[in-house]
């Protein structure tokens, strides 16, 4: 390992094979760096401490042609996303920092799930507060939330982008960075419910994976 990128913990590597659009548009509407386009592939790589986040950024876009989406520098935790149409040089991004990190994919950190409700038919104060804070759609009373928090913080991208897939809701609040991070998504009751079951369905999986060692987001 190099002595540029020794000490540092690797909490979160996830890869989203097709970014759906209205997270794609969420990233893009706060963004100060390289919008992502709507079905790109993407990369979400979190660590402490902070700012060796940036040694990685180096790395993943002198290696390959991704484009850099995000970044994230706190306290204690970094986040970058890199994306790119070619799901190939997505994966080689990833490859090539944890060539030079001298790790695996799998030693990224478990994925811990701090809270999952749902709200059915929420009331119109409710649906006003939610809107009030949202950065994404409006919540009408009525429809029902679905909330989300987990840690590390970056793992909600691909649950949110799973959930996304899976049904015909609206994204509301994302936060994949920080201690912890946070997922609001609203729609029709049954929707959210299978929203929510592909949000945890994915999470799971991403643990099974990491707990057995077999498969691979990579390739």
């Amino acid at each position: 390992m190099s002595e540029e990128v020794k000490g540092f913990e690797l909490r979160t590597l996830t890869f989203i094979d097709s970014l759906q659009p209205q997270l794609a548009q969420f990233i893009a509407k706060d963004n100060r760096v390289y919008d992502p386009s709507e079905y790109d592939a993407a990369l979400f790589i979190e660590i402490a401490p902070a700012m060796e986040i940036h040694t990685m950024i180096d790395i993943a876009l002198k290696s390959t042609k991704s484009r850099l989406g995000s970044v994230v520098t706190e306290r204690v935790f970094g986040l970058m996303l890199v994306h790119h149409a070619d799901q190939g040089e997505v994966r080689e991004a990833g490859r090539a920092v944890l060539r030079e990190a001298g790790l695996d994919e799998d030693d990224r950190s478990e994925v811990k799930i701090l809270t999952q409700k749902i709200i059915r038919s929420v009331e119109q104060d409710h649906a006003i507060m939610f809107t009030g804070t949202a950065k994404g759609n409006m919540v009408l009373a009525g429809e029902s939330v679905f909330i989300l928090e987990a840690t590390p913080a970056a793992y909600l991208s691909i649950a949110c982008n799973e959930a996304l897939k899976a049904a015909r809701i609206k994204l509301i609040e994302i936060r994949p960075f920080g201690a912890t991070g946070r997922l609001t998504m609203s729609g029709p009751e049954s929707e959210i419910d299978s929203a929510a079951e592909a949000a945890e369905r994915i999470l799971n999986q991403l643990n099974e994976m990491k707990v057995t060692r077999t498969g691979r987001q990579l390739g």
